[in-house]
Formats: C-alpha cells, sequence, structure tokens
C-alpha cells in the first residue's frame, strides 16, 4: 500500500530529506478486538513528524518508520466486538493511548497521566499510509465535516481543548497565545474566539498577526526576542491578561509571566524553543499566578471538542495541502516555520 516512510534518522540534517512516499509499504494485519481498520482521506503534520524524523532522547526508534500522529478516514472493517455500525463512517483519532498491562486502581483518569501511555505515530507506526487499525474507543465521528479540515483539527484540537479547559476560561477574559501560525495556537484562537474572550497573539512576523486579525484576534504583539510584556499590560490598561497559553518555552517565559494579571494561569502544552526556564517566582506568590502543564487530552475531552467541531463551533485553520507523494515538500514547509495552520497531505 501507499505510505510515507522516514527512512532514516536525520540527526543534524533535514527531516525532509529522508522522507519517501512509497507505494510497497505492508498492509496492517487485520483489526484485533476493540479495533477498526481506516482508509485515510488526508493525514496532517504536526511537530512530532520532525521530532520522530530527527530522534527522540530517551526512546528507542526504528528505521524505515511511518509517523503521523493525526488523519481523518473512514472505517472500511471492524476486528472481534466491535459494532459494524462504525463502518462507513468518517473519524479522526486521539493518538494517545494507555498501556493497559501498566495500570492499577489508583492511577488517575486520562490516558496521558497513565504510568505508560504510547503515541501513534511515535512509539508505533502512524497515520501517513493508506490504512492503519485503530482503538475504537479513541475514535469520534466527524460527520461530514471535509476530511482535510478534519485532519486537520485532531490533535491541536484536543491538546488546545485541554488546555482549555484547564485554564478555565470565562467569556470576556483577555487571553494570550504565544507564537501564533502553529497548530496548536489557531486552535486555542478558535476556542478562545468562540468562548467570547479578548485575545492577543504574539509572533516573530508581522504577517502572521495580520492573519491572526482577519481570523478575530483582538490585538497583536510582535515578539523581537525582546521582553513584550509592556505591550501586553498596555492592551488591558496595565492589568495584565487572565490566561497565557503557551507552548515556545524559554524563549518567552519570562514575558509569558509577566503578562499575567494577579490570580493569572499561565498554561503550557510544551517547550519548542527549550523547556529550561526561569521563573521569578517571588512575582508568582506575590501574584498568586498558577502554572498549569498539560498534554494532549483524554478520549471524553476528544468527544467534547469533536462534537463541537462537528456542529461547526470550531474550525482548523489549513496552511496547506500536499499530495501524499510529494511529502518532502510538506515536511520542508513545516521545518522552515512557514506555514499558519496545519499542513496537510490527501490520499485520495
Amino acid at each position: 500500500m501507499r505510505a510515507i516512510v522516514i527512512q532514516r534518522q536525520a540527526g543534524d540534517g533535514a527531516v525532509s530529506g529522508v522522507i519517501q512516499a512509497v507505494d510497497d509499504w505492508p498492509e496492517p494485519a487485520p483489526p484485533g478486538p476493540g479495533e477498526a481498520r481506516v482508509r485515510v482521506l488526508a493525514s496532517a503534520l504536526n511537530h512530532m513528524d520532525i521530532w520522530v524524523g530527527m530522534g527522540i532522547p530517551g526512546l528507542s526508534l526504528e528505521y524505515p518508520r511511518i509517523s503521523g500522529c493525526d488523519a481523518c478516514g473512514t472505517v472500511d472493517e471492524v476486528g472481534p466486538g466491535v459494532d459494524e455500525a462504525w463502518i462507513g463512517r468518517r473519524v479522526v483519532f486521539n493518538a494517545a493511548v494507555r498501556q493497559p498491562e501498566r495500570l492499577s486502581p489508583d492511577d488517575p483518569p486520562g490516558s496521558t497521566l497513565a504510568p505508560a501511555y504510547e503515541l501513534i505515530g511515535e512509539h508505533t507506526h502512524g497515520a501517513h499510509r493508506e490504512r492503519l487499525c485503530l482503538p475504537v474507543a479513541n475514535l469520534q465521528d466527524v460527520g461530514e465535516r471535509d476530511p482535510v479540515d478534519a485532519a486537520a483539527f485532531g490533535l491541536v484540537g484536543l491538546t488546545a481543548y485541554g488546555m482549555f479547559t484547564k485554564a478555565r476560561v470565562h467569556p470576556g477574559q483577555a487571553v494570550l497565545i504565544t507564537g501564533i501560525g502553529g497548530g496548536v495556537s489557531t486552535a486555542l484562537l478558535s476556542l478562545c474566539l468562540w468562548a467570547g474572550c479578548r485575545v492577543a497573539v504574539t509572533s516573530r512576523h508581522g504577517w502572521k498577526l495580520e492573519r491572526a486579525r482577519e481570523l478575530g484576534a483582538h490585538h497583536g504583539v510582535l515578539d523581537s526576542g525582546e521582553d513584550w510584556s509592556k505591550a501586553v499590560r498596555g492592551w488591558t490598561n496595565k492589568r495584565g491578561v487572565d490566561v497565557v497559553f503557551d507552548s515556545i518555552g524559554r524563549a518567552v517565559h519570562g514575558s509569558c509571566v509577566a503578562s499575567l494579571a494577579r490570580g493569572g494561569r499561565f498554561v503550557t502544552c510544551g517547550a519548542t524553543s527549550g523547556p529550561a526556564a526561569e521563573t521569578h517566582l517571588g512575582r508568582v506568590f506575590w501574584n498568586q499566578l498558577r502554572l498549569i502543564g498539560s498534554t494532549m487530552g483524554t478520549n471524553e475531552e476528544f468527544a467534547e471538542v469533536v462534537s463541537l467541531f462537528r456542529a461547526g463551533h470550531l474550525s482548523s485553520i489549513v496552511d496547506s495541502v500536499h499530495s501524499w507523494d510529494r511529502a518532502p515538500e510538506a515536511w520542508a514547509r513545516l521545518e522552515g516555520a512557514e506555514q499558519f495552520g496545519k499542513v496537510v497531505l490527501r490520499w485520495d
């Protein structure tokens, strides 16, 4: 079958240089108990596709391998014990899978709080292929939503929703989203506008700020590499924002914390610029700030956010669509940070 293969670890080189579209990848085994086979219509790239190509510290990866933790497709076969009503449904999936042999009654709920969980597309072969088998528990029906839009929504929609619910955002509150243009940040923009928030965004690129304003953002802050918290406080009449949503990490952490109002919440889902950030603890305890970590979300949260997407309340932002056999171009666009929204591959 057709597949997009990472032929070897790129190391310090470009991952786009080790990507190859093939038409002779082995078919998946028939779906097992609790599984469904999905024929992929569109798959989307995430930074995980770059990290898998570069190699992930602490994780032994064998190559060649298939990445991909986002796709939309049609169920065409189900395994033992699975309702045949799934056949023909257009679905997306939550890539986080709990490992049942490591569970105990005292474990917290949620797949990403389990003692061990694996990511489809990282620990196992992923979605950049014609067909794959997935746990039915991780699937959600997207109805008649366009496959490209649905593929672009899955993982970033869930990640954004997990951050959004932990922040306990209310209508009218001021929020700041860093690094607008990435998949999670654009999904957060859609969520926060739907919730009736006042939204400011940051970017190193003026054109991305303008694009965000066209989508409804109320304010844009150009990140020149210096402290930009005064610009945020100026927008809020020196009060600061109620919530900062960040996925950049070290490079902006100081500005993020300094931008918060008293009692504000800082929510992070990643650290693309590095995880070792200094925090001014005096500001944290004196202003009673809350620092919150968030990783993807549960299957229950996935059902909630997909229902909002299916009903048309939320949208995905698609940067570009590429044919599956032009995959190196898609990886190169993501590597160059040229995108605003998700980079998607079509399989029809």
